[in-house]
């Protein structure tokens, strides 16, 4: 029996990239890991409990006073460069899956109107420009704009309040982002659809870069219930990715939380959820069913507290995160199991802004079966853990579009054509 469990803490960073302040001179000191923990002792007067992640090994790749300096658990404890530009959910998590994600175009919405503009009109749609702002108004509910999540010009968003119309069919919101998709040159067009608070144009804003868009959180999207989002990324072979690889081989796949939305894989079980106890409810599901398993579970809530600035909320996630991870721990004790834990990209709450910050991310592997513990040198990509998670279940790392596995010393990515 294989099992392997990736568990992605969305928006984990340990620490800027050297090229962090490109866009953002200031994300250089950019630390969520590091500046979580400082904040609880100093706001809490304690340290963060985080007995798990320091017996896996996050001291040993982010050293910090409050983090032990050695894992206890046997692990092999790394940290990984991106691997695609920017900081993105999207493209974190298809390259963590093995695409090879490096080449991206970034644009702005307003540098595209027209074109996108003229598409949905193709389409039969109705167009028009909010206040002469650089975003559309289509058939006067849907309001396409810049994405102001993530770094500007990463993602454009398709956005609609559920109670003025469908997410699915003809006129429904997917079908306006299906339209922009199609001539979109960004990483990913996002619909979403949820129930606001008010009108959306009153939450709509301008964000770095000259970008304009909807402030998604404040809306009550989130809050609010009844969330639809949809990820359309850019064209990528989803058959030499991971969860494709491993329902060829007849590994039963689950993807949970985020990664249900934004992975594909029409073998897999779905299991979407925000809220980091149904996340971790149903990663344990999975875990204990007989039989190999692929697991690949986002935990959501961590980034959007990033996004919120709001670090209190951050430090209480990871414990509950951590507490899960105990669980896991206990449930993947034989020989051959693997538990991954990394991120996707940072999103330091203490930073002064609400975007992501591009950071590496920790990579602790736990092996049960393995003396000790191993500390890795850092990898180039995060499609070196799609490559590792492949071998950990018997299949062939080659057959991914990038990726080598971690513990094999080799440093240098692979994009193969």
């Amino acid at each position: 029996m294989a099992r392997t469990v990736i568990v992605v803490i969305d928006g984990f960073g340990i620490g800027a990239m050297p090229d962090a302040g490109a866009l953002r001179p200031g994300d250089l000191r950019a630390d969520t890991c590091g500046h979580v923990l400082d904040h609880a002792r100093t706001a809490w007067g304690r340290p963060l409990r985080l007995p798990v992640l320091e017996a896996l090994g996050l001291g040993t790749v982010r050293p910090h006073r409050d983090l032990a300096g050695h894992a206890k658990l046997p692990v092999a404890a790394g940290r990984a460069a991106l691997g695609y530009p920017g900081a993105d959910t999207f493209a974190g998590h298809q390259t963590m899956m093995g695409a090879d994600f490096s080449r991206v175009a970034v644009a702005r919405l307003a540098d595209h109107l027209d074109e996108v503009a003229e598409a949905l009109t193709a389409a039969g749609h109705r167009t028009e420009r909010l206040d002469g702002r650089p975003l559309l108004v289509v058939d006067g509910t849907v309001l396409v704009h810049d994405n102001l999540e993530a770094d500007p010009g990463i993602n454009w968003n398709a956005s609609g309040a559920l109670d003025d119309l469908p997410f699915d069919g003809p006129g429904g919101i997917l079908a306006v982002a299906r339209t922009v998709r199609a001539v979109a040159p960004v990483a990913r067009v996002i619909a979403v659809g949820g129930h606001a608070d008010g009108p959306l144009p009153r939450f709509v804003r301008p964000g770095g870069g000259g970008t304009v868009g909807l402030d998604t959180p404040a809306t009550g999207f989130y809050r609010n219930g009844g969330l639809r989002v949809q990820h359309l990324g850019a064209p990528l072979d989803h058959t030499r990715q991971l969860p494709e690889l491993a329902a060829r081989a007849g590994v039963p796949v689950t993807l949970v939380g985020k990664a249900a939305d934004i992975l594909v894989c029409e073998a897999a079980t779905h299991r979407p959820a925000v809220a980091t106890s149904d996340v971790l409810a149903h990663t344990m599901e999975a875990v204990r069913a007989d039989g190999d398993a692929l697991v690949v579970a986002n935990v959501q809530e961590t980034d959007l507290a990033g996004h919120q600035q709001d670090a209190d909320r951050y430090g209480r996630l990871l414990e509950q995160v951590d507490a899960g991870l105990a669980g896991l721990v206990s449930l993947l004790g034989a020989s051959g199991d693997r538990l991954i834990v990394t991120g996707d990209h940072g999103n330091d709450p203490t930073i002064g802004h609400a975007h992501h910050t591009r950071e590496y991310v920790p990579v602790l592997i736990h092996r049960p079966e393995a003396d000790g513990a191993e500390v890795l040198p850092d990898a180039d990509s995060l499609a070196d853990v799609a490559a590792t998670a492949a071998r950990s279940l018997g299949l062939r790392p080659e057959d991914l579009a990038a990726g080598t596995p971690l513990h094999t010393g080799r440093r240098t990515p692979v994009h193969r054509p």
